[in-house]
């Protein structure tokens, strides 16, 4: 199979692949991410069109859905007949249903599978995958991505990156009340680590409370999630509910304060939404340690 896109999340993601005995071919389009991956047993190419022109299985993991649809122009005519794509990249519902139509009058299958679960996900093949396609081509790749994670049909092509985004708001929106919370506890007197300790385990806990209330606490910023990759999905949440004719208002208001913090934190972890919140409350902090932001 072909992977294109060795970043953050691709390099361990083909890892997983590696060690699954999957034989992978890498592309990047800075090529040095890509030879990384040549000690782990991937074959690294510098030619778009050389990665593909054997693989009967491409997976793409991108930055952005211009970005995959450049990449799948400039690779379709070299693709072999009947070749399964697969976008792991989180993109427009709308994108990757274009992505389809394009592959489809080609002669292709297509299936997007968005992934959940971070850097530390895709290390230890934990991710949540949301695939989008027929239940055909599903099939093909079930084992793939097995190798990465927990996969889950969801529907027809375009429904992974639905799926995706359902899951981007719960985080962005979890994120800010987390935030929020702890802020709440300090300013008003409280042990805000106790305060997280003691409601964990009740309704408000979560993986977000779990690890990022934690993160908060220790005022670690440095990248899992990205900001600018949290105000990405959140503005495609937003274009997808104006394509279904629905208003979402707390998807709004989240989506300006990330927003706000990209201004200045752009790579900072998403948990950076409480550097935001604290620009708010001058005066208030969360934790008496220094931010660490990479």
């Amino acid at each position: 199979m072909a992977f294109l896109g060795t970043g953050l999340m691709g390099d361990p993601m083909v890892r997983r692949l590696l060690q699954a005995g999957y034989s992978v071919t890498v592309w990047n389009r800075t090529h040095s991410k890509a030879q990384v991956l040549s000690a782990a047993g991937a074959r690294a190419v510098a030619s778009l069109s050389e990665a593909v022109a054997d693989a009967q299985v491409v997976i793409s993991m991108l930055e952005a859905g211009p970005i995959v649809a450049q990449v799948l122009h400039d690779a379709l005519t070299s693709l072999p007949s009947g070749t399964l794509w697969v976008d792991m990249s989180s993109t427009k519902q709308s994108e990757a249903q274009q992505f389809h139509v394009t592959l489809q009058d080609a002669g292709h299958g297509f299936v997007d599978a968005p992934v959940s679960g971070g850097v530390g996900g895709a290390q230890g093949g934990s991710l949540a995958i949301m695939a989008g396609g027929n239940k055909e081509d599903y099939a093909k790749v079930e084992e793939i991505f097995k190798a990465m994670g927990r996969p889950t049909l969801v529907g027809p092509a375009g429904s992974g990156q639905v799926a995706k985004l359902c899951n981007q708001l719960i985080v962005g929106a979890t994120l800010n009340i987390v935030a929020e919370a702890l802020l709440l506890a300090q300013a008003a007197g409280a042990d805000a680590a106790a305060v997280r300790a003691a409601i964990r385990g009740g309704f408000a806990e979560s993986r977000i409370l779990e690890v990022h209330g934690q993160r908060m606490l220790e005022r670690n910023f440095v990248a899992g999630g990205q900001v600018k990759s949290q105000v990405k999905d959140l503005h495609n949440i937003l274009a997808a509910a104006e394509a279904a004719h629905i208003t979402l208002p707390v998807t709004q208001l989240v989506t300006q304060r990330y927003e706000t913090i990209a201004t200045t934190h752009a790579t900072a972890d998403h948990a950076a939404a409480l550097l935001a919140l604290e620009e708010l409350n001058p005066g208030h902090r969360v934790g008496s340690g220094p931010d660490k932001l990479g």
